[in-house]
């Protein structure tokens, strides 16, 4: 056999081959990028105080336990019902993972309401 024609024969099963091999990629990356099966987002973690907030009078308690595992920034707001009573809000207070906070606040005369607002705590 002539070397022109082993050598046409060996680049035809070469490029052959390399089909074989591309084609099987070239579908699964097609396949992948148009299904619209992206991966979900991570859900993210729970977190956050529960709190329960009492008014008498011109008090305000409010105790905040904190069952996730990340810290949880917790604050006392109080409007006052009067017109010339200060309203306030607290400093804010870490409530770390399974811990319990008393936070307590007054006005002169009665409390209009009374709230704890949360954000996470810096990392």
């Amino acid at each position: 056999m002539r070397p022109e024609r082993r050598r046409t024969r060996l680049l035809l099963a070469a490029s052959v081959a390399v089909a074989a091999l591309a084609v099987p990629l070239g579908v699964h990356a097609a396949s992948g990028a148009d299904s619209g099966t992206a991966a979900a987002p991570p859900e993210p973690e729970p977190a956050g105080s529960e709190c329960r907030t009492t008014i008498e009078g011109s008090r305000v308690v409010a105790y905040c336990h904190n069952p996730y595992p990340s810290t949880d920034l917790v604050q006392l707001h109080t409007e006052c019902a009067r017109w010339w009573d200060v309203d306030a809000d607290g400093a804010a207070v870490a409530v770390g993972p399974g811990r319990t906070v008393r936070l307590e606040d007054r006005c002169w005369k009665e409390i209009a309401t009374a709230w704890v607002s949360h954000r996470p705590a810096p990392v």
